[in-house]
C-alpha cells in the first residue's frame, strides 16, 4: 500500500488536494506538499526538511537487485525536485548496510550472450552499465547533500554508492571492501573515478588490488569517513544532528555550495575561480542573502524559502 508522508503544517480552512502522479498539491497553498513513498525497496521517512532514506531489502543484506537500482535512480531524481526536502541520510535496515549488486542481477549478464552479433551484444553491455553508472550518478546529481551512515557491510557496489554521496559517517564495525577484484572484474560504475578524489591514491590501489576490509577506525584515519561512532545509535543520532545543522541554513546557498564543490573537484583552480565568479553574480542577490543579513543584526535565527 503506497504511503503518503506529509510535509509542514496544512494551511488553515478547506483544501483540495490535487494528484499530479508524484504529489498531492493543495489549491490554497503552495508552501507544502505531499511527499509519496511508493518504492519498494527503500523507507522514506520525511521531517524537518531532512529526507531519511533506508535501504530496504535486509534479508539480501541490502543487496540491489535490477528493480532496486532503477528505484534508487527515480528516488534521488525526486528528492531534487522536491523543495521540502534539504538534506538526506542515507542508511540501511538490518545487519548490514549495503552488499551493493545482488548476485542474481550479475547472472543475468549471461543474457547477453543470446545476442548473436559480437556488436550489438557489446552495445548492449554497455547500455546495461551505463544505466547503474547513472543510478548512482542521481545521488552525486541531486542538489541536495547526501550523508550516508554506514554500519556493518559496505561491500563492492555499496562503495560505489558511498563515494557518491557528499559525506560518509560509519560504525566501528563498519567495513568497506572492493570485492569486484575477487569476483573477477573490474569495479566498474563508480568506486575507481570517484573514491581516487577522497583518499590518498595509494590505499585506494591498496583497496582495489587486494579487496580487503577496511573498518570504521581505520576508515576514519584514511579519510574515507568523516567520524567513526561506536554503535549503530550514536552514528545516527550524530549524523541527525549534522543533517539538522544543513537543513538550517539556505537551501539556496547549499545548493549552490555542492555544485561548485563539485565543479571544482573536476576542474582547475582557475577554471573554478571563473566559474565561481559566473555563479554568484546570478545568485548572489536572493533573499536568502537579505534574510541572513537581518537574523544576523536582530540576533534571530534565519528563516529561509525552501
Amino acid at each position: 500500500m503506497t504511503k503518503l508522508i506529509l510535509l509542514g503544517k496544512p494551511p488553515a480552512g478547506k483544501y483540495q488536494l490535487v494528484y499530479n502522479s508524484k504529489y498531492f498539491f493543495p489549491l490554497r497553498s503552495n508552501t507544502f506538499h505531499f511527499f509519496m513513498n511508493k518504492y519498494d525497496f527503500f523507507q522514506v521517512n520525511i521531517s524537518n526538511h531532512i529526507a531519511r532514506v533506508s535501504f530496504n531489502r535486509p534479508e539480501k543484506a541490502n543487496s540491489l537487485h535490477q528493480p532496486a537500482w532503477d528505484e534508487m535512480k527515480a528516488l534521488f531524481e525526486e528528492i531534487d525536485e522536491t523543495p521540502e526536502i534539504r538534506v538526506v541520510v542515507l542508511s540501511g535496515e538490518g545487519k548490514h548496510f549495503c552488499a551493493g549488486i545482488d548476485l542474481s542481477l550479475l547472472m543475468d549478464i549471461q543474457k547477453f550472450q543470446q545476442v548473436n552479433c559480437e556488436g550489438r551484444k557489446r552495445e548492449a553491455l554497455r547500455k546495461f552499465i551505463f544505466h547503474l553508472q547513472d543510478c548512482i550518478t542521481a545521488i552525486e546529481k541531486c542538489r541536495k547533500p547526501v550523508l550516508a551512515a554506514i554500519h556493518h557491510g559496505c561491500i563492492g557496489g555499496a562503495v560505489d554508492i558511498v563515494s557518491a554521496c557528499d559525506m560518509r559517517y560509519c560504525t566501528e564495525d563498519a567495513y568497506f571492501t572492493i570485492k569486484e577484484i575477487d569476483m573477477g572484474l573490474v569495479a566498474d560504475i563508480g568506486t575507481m573515478q570517484r573514491l581516487p578524489k577522497i583518499i590518498a591514491p595509494g590505499i585506494m590501489a591498496e583497496m582495489a588490488y587486494t579487496g580487503r576490509k577496511v573498518f570504521g577506525p581505520e576508515a576514519e584515519k584514511i579519510g574515507l569517513v568523516n567520524r567513526s561512532f561506536p554503535d549503530r545509535e550514536q552514528m545516527l543520532a550524530g549524523v541527525m544532528e549534522i543533517a539538522r545543522t544543513i537543513a538550517a541554513k539556505s537551501p539556496l546557498v547549499v545548493r549552490g555550495t555542492k555544485e561548485i564543490l563539485h565543479y571544482t573537484r573536476d576542474h582547475s583552480v582557475s577554471d573554478s575561480l571563473n566559474y565561481m565568479v559566473a555563479w554568484n553574480a546570478g545568485m548572489l542577490m536572493s533573499n536568502d542573502l537579505m534574510e541572513a543579513f537581518q537574523a544576523t543584526m536582530m540576533k534571530r535565527e534565519a528563516k529561509f524559502e525552501n
